[in-house]
């Protein structure tokens, strides 16, 4: 079977909580998580890691979309949904629009720090 095959047989809904018609039970989205695990970065690592706060593991989870074979359809998939938050198809969304880079929390600095 293909990739995209399976993929639109189980349709997770973006951000949202899976459409009760797609996901007939828990036990078939487990098996669907199995059998793409090593495919798909965000399905076999932490989830926590594309809502990250700090600068770094964004910076990581944006590398990981990169080698996913579905990056042009995840990114796609979040424009089309204004993904409020997180990395989707290797880019940050904030607001439900593309940045180019998250800022960290806290309040920026007045003064640039000296580059040495």
């Amino acid at each position: 079977m293909r990739l995209t095959t399976l993929l639109d047989t189980v349709n997770q809904g973006g951000s949202g909580p899976w459409p009760a018609a797609a996901a007939t039970s828990n036990e078939d989205r487990q098996q669907f998580d199995r059998m793409i695990a090593g495919i798909i970065p965000c399905r076999s690592g932490d989830p926590e890691l594309w809502f990250a706060e700090q600068s770094a593991q964004v910076e990581l989870a944006k590398a990981l979309c990169r080698e996913c074979p579905l990056v042009d359809g995840c990114l796609a998939g979040a424009v089309e949904r204004e993904e409020p938050w997180g990395v989707w198809g290797g880019e940050v969304f904030i607001g439900g629009v593309v940045v180019a880079t998250k800022r960290g929390r806290g309040r920026p600095r007045k003064n640039p720090v000296p580059v040495a």
